[in-house]
């Protein structure tokens, strides 16, 4: 998964997506880029009609389309229209075909322009950005203007970064269309000449009567719907002084109209006409049908608008929808028209004040601000599965062993005088800041029953809600309180703590094991604390076509022998985990309470890097290895223990690209777990390291990662219900006792408010049963470990976390000569 973050540098170049289908979206089109332009005068803005980039003929066709359903049949246009609301799976079905069709030709066109940002004005043009984002091939913000003021289903989209609608509750319209999508309220985007004005000069300015109540009827670019009916009623009202029709390219209308010679002197029907802000300023109300531009060119100039017979579909919509936020009157019927021209005309007080509530909602915000805003939008997702490897975790926790992975981080340097209040201030700046783009911290679990859980994206993150803060001397009895109760998942699940115990200050850190793996944990808290983020490097823009390599014999028959060998490996490999049996009883068992106890400890990296080198073998082998010599001294003093003792561990492989490690893939769990026997029965430590080594190497090079994962994939195919009962009946005890997780983790480690994160203390959770996990890792010039225990086994933290330093201390203290392994340093790394 990737992330984009805010783009804080002004775009170079801005791609805006509209269509010639009436006028509204090209009108909606030319605002934003009036204000693109004001904002960024050196700025490439390129139009783009969705409708040509669709084929050819298909603009005309649907233009004829769209008036004769409005004209001749409305009913069908209707059914459609309340289909998309009535059932999500005929929305979902209808915007994936047309995000089929548009996405690909979209992406031809993003590819080639490389736009810093893109903003949609036209529904299909959203459903093809929609599409290229759901398969990764678009990073850059997203937009929709949703120039209709109800937003329905085929106008929002799950992973579009933002929305902006045309009031509030326009805003819980599209919720109510697409819970999992983004929105917020903008003023209406139309060109600056809209604009508040003075009735008596604009009506000198177009050489209209100074006096008289005057009413504008203009039903869009194509005039169509009751148009003649409105004008009818408007001429046969005592009170209409003068009646303007904007008949705009319906021709035909226009010459019905001036042949009408009972209403001389009060009536004018117009063409086209290119100064519709002087026409709308000067009108006392503005009679209108279907609530697209022209309501929020009247909204924007500070009129009333009378919505009357609205068209069928969206138009309708928009009218109920307008008069429940009390920005227009709706009138179904000639009559009702009748009587509200003559209220507004004989209570001057009332349209007043209607023109003042009006004028209020379009002046609430600027939208040359709001279009600037577009450059810094996080990037948004729209509900989706979880990985199988996420659903995993989520089906193996249950109310007492809860999935929840986390992290103490000890700060060391900066000023000692900051109280936990001020740190804890201090970082909810940060949250408030930054959580919005890092994906971990604003995907909030839902599960749904049969369905299966889901991520959505919160719609706010609200600090204080993910942090708290506390001063004591007990830190122990502080660790064991935060990190025994399960985060909460009615919002993001995960929580951070402050701490100031003594002179030491430490940060908590706990989430919940589907959002991702230890070193998503902690890359995450990195790029949520650290005092200077790395910005984000954007991706290369692609000069041409890459040529492939061509496929040659030699290079065909490698590449089947590879597979080939593959393939056997993950044969091998599944064959092993099938016939490795149930696992011991040990003393590192638990009862599955939900209490917990915790120890720690710290290892000098270098010294351990050293030894490692020393024996050829990766750093994370020897930590393994020690950690099963620190086992079998623990075991012995409390139990006793027999040759060929073994215990049972699950030790997590990460299966990350180099790329993944940027931070932008970081979510989720990207590991398989390989099952290791580790001896814990009397033996020299020197061997203990050697039959560990040895080990870990066989079961990578029987192919047991590979196969771990294929069989992770397989169950996460299962319905939700059947691969809820494979996990829980395999993620317990009777096949492992303990989890034994080696990180890489970073030499260079970040400031937080200028403290230095000297140490990195892994917590992981336990499994039904599984009383015992121990986490290591590689972090600065410390190697971390934090051991995790089910509260039966009270003894074992404090006891290994000792054992841990006394093994080490006595490797160090041994001579550099020790004999190697039979495994080369190479063989190891493979």
């Amino acid at each position: 998964m990737t992330s984009h973050e805010p783009n804080r540098r002004p775009p170079e170049r801005i791609l805006l997506v509209s269509a010639d289908i009436g006028e509204g979206h090209n009108a909606t089109a030319r605002a934003v880029e009036e204000a693109a332009r004001r904002l960024w005068p050196g700025c490439e803005i390129t139009r783009l009609d969705t409708l040509r980039v669709m084929g050819p003929g298909v603009g005309p066709l649907f233009r004829w389309i769209y008036v004769r359903n409005v004209e001749s049949t409305p009913w069908l246009y209707n059914l459609f229209y309340d289909a998309l609301w009535r059932w999500r799976w005929f929305a979902t079905a209808s915007r994936r075909f047309v995000g089929a069709w548009v996405g690909p030709l979209l992406r031809r066109r993003m590819r080639r322009w490389q736009p810093d940002l893109v903003i949609s004005t036209y529904p299909m043009a959203t459903a093809g950005l929609d599409r290229m984002r759901r398969r990764g091939e678009a990073r850059v913000p997203i937009a929709a203007f949703v120039s209709d003021f109800c937003p329905h289903p085929f106008w929002v989209y799950p992973e579009i970064d933002l929305h902006y609608v045309m009031s509030e509750t326009s805003l819980r319209a599209l919720y109510r269309a697409q819970p999992d999508a983004t929105g917020a309220v903008s003023v209406p985007p139309v060109t600056s000449a809209f604009r508040p004005g003075e009735r008596h000069g604009a009506r000198l300015e177009l050489g209209l009567p100074a006096e008289g109540f005057q009413v504008l009827i203009a039903c869009g670019s194509l005039s169509f719907g009751s148009v003649e009916r409105a004008v009818d009623t408007a001429l046969a009202e005592p009170a209409v002084d003068l009646v303007i029709v904007a008949c705009g390219r319906n021709e035909e209308l226009r010459g019905r109209l001036s042949e009408r010679d009972e209403a001389a002197g009060k009536l004018l029907p117009l063409g086209w006409v290119e100064d519709m802000p002087d026409l709308t300023a000067a009108a006392d109300v503005v009679v209108s049908n279907a609530g697209g531009a022209t309501a929020l060119e009247t909204m924007a100039c500070g009129r009333t608008m009378i919505m009357f017979e609205p068209i069928a579909g969206h138009g309708r919509a928009n009218a109920e929808l307008m008069a429940r936020a009390g920005l227009a009157e709706l009138c179904p019927t000639s009559e009702s028209l009748a009587v509200t021209l003559r209220e507004f005309a004989t209570t001057p007080e009332r349209l007043r004040r209607d023109e003042q509530r009006v004028l209020e909602q379009a002046t609430a915000g600027d939208l040359t601000q709001q279009v600037a805003a577009l450059t810094e939008l996080p990037r948004h997702r729209g509900a989706r599965r979880l990985h199988h490897s996420d659903r995993f975790f989520v089906h193996a926790a249950n109310a007492v062993v809860a999935q929840q992975t986390g992290a103490i981080l000890r700060l060391r340097g900066g000023p000692e005088e900051r109280t936990a209040g001020q740190w804890a201030d201090y970082l909810a700046g940060l949250i408030e800041r930054r959580a919005r783009t890092l994906p971990m911290l604003h995907s909030v679990l839902v599960e749904r029953g049969s369905r299966g859980p889901r991520w959505y994206t919160a719609r706010t993150i609200e600090p204080w809600e993910h942090l708290e803060h506390r001063t004591t001397g007990d830190r122990e009895e502080v660790v064991r309180e935060f990190f025994t109760a399960a985060v909460p998942t009615d919002r993001p699940p995960w929580q951070l703590m402050v701490l100031r115990s003594g002179d030491e200050t430490l940060i908590l850190a706990k989430l919940h094991h589907a959002l991702g793996d230890g070193i998503a944990v902690t890359n995450t808290l990195v790029r949520l604390l650290r005092d200077a983020p790395e910005d984000v490097e954007r991706a290369p823009r692609p000069h041409g076509r890459t040529s492939k390599r061509p496929v040659s014999i030699p290079r065909l028959r490698s590449l089947v022998r590879s597979r080939t060998h593959e393939a056997l490996t993950v044969v091998r490999g599944l064959c092993g985990l099938a016939a490795a049996g149930p696992a011991p009883r040990s003393p590192l068992d638990g009862d599955s309470t939900s209490a917990r106890v915790f120890g720690t400890a710290e290892l000098p990296a270098s010294e351990v890097r050293a030894r490692a080198r020393a024996r050829g073998i990766p750093t994370s082998v020897l930590l393994i290895g020690l950690t099963a010599e620190a086992l079998h001294r623990t075991l012995a003093e409390r139990t006793g223990t027999t040759t060929g003792q073994y215990v049972r561990v699950m030790v997590p492989r990460t299966t990350r690209s180099p790329r993944d490690s940027s931070g932008a893939g970081m979510f989720g769990n990207h590991t398989v777990a390989v099952s290791v026997d580790l001896p814990v029965g009397p033996m020299s430590a020197e061997q203990r390291l050697r039959e560990v080594s040895e080990r870990l190497l066989a079961g990578q090079h029987d192919g047991q990662p590979a196969a771990a994962g294929i069989a992770m994939a397989v169950l996460g195919a299962l319905p939700t219900p059947l691969h809820r009962l494979v996990v829980r009946s395999i993620y317990q005890r009777r096949f492992f006792n303990a989890l034994v997780s080696a990180m890489p983790g970073s030499r260079r480690p970040p400031r937080v408010w200028g403290a230095l994160v000297a140490e990195v203390l892994p917590i992981l959770p336990l499994a039904p049963g599984v009383g015992t996990a121990i986490g290591l890792i590689n972090w600065g010039e410390t190697v971390g470990i934090g051991i995790t225990a089910d509260a039966r086994l009270e003894w074992l933290p404090s006891l290994v976390a000792e054992r841990l330093r006394e093994c080490f201390e006595e490797l160090r203290d041994r001579s550099g000569t020790a004999t190697q392994p039979e495994t080369t340093r190479e063989e190891a790394r493979r």
